[in-house]
């Protein structure tokens, strides 16, 4: 397979990691939003969040909560995101399930989505009904 976290956790590339445990490793992205900013993976290989089982996604986001405490108490940052792109449109350029741990700072310059364009009369209804009736 030619993933670059399979091969991180092979160890067939370097990486500075920061948790391993028998699920997921974390370590930090080589390209920080921040210093300190952390992937966790599952050991094994899922494309995306609608690939991976619930019992693997729920360890993660255990282990997200965990090392959040510990990157935010560990570089004194204000507050943390918690970040996950599934589908390239959704900016995933690694096919492996990952979860961002970015540390945040006053005045970082790092920006969110810019605003709503909201609903018109009667959309958001229509909306939820779809989403329920694709459950």
């Amino acid at each position: 397979m030619d993933c670059l976290f399979c091969k991180i956790i092979a160890g067939e590339i370097p990486s500075t990691k920061v948790y391993e445990d028998d699920t997921v490793l974390a370590f930090l992205d080589i390209h920080p939003v921040n210093i300190g900013h952390t992937l966790v993976i599952p050991k094994t290989h899922h494309a995306n969040l609608y690939e991976t089982p619930d019992d693997d996604l729920a360890h993660m986001i255990a282990v997200v909560k965990k090392l959040s405490i510990a990157v935010k108490g560990a570089l004194s940052a204000d507050g943390i995101n918690i970040e996950m792109n599934n589908d390239p449109v959704a900016g995933q350029i690694i096919f492996h399930t990952h979860l961002h741990i970015v540390p945040r700072f006053e005045g970082d310059g790092f920006t969110h989505w810019h605003g709503s364009r909201g609903y018109n009369e009667g959309e958001a209804n229509k909306v939820a009904e779809k989403i329920k009736d694709s459950l």
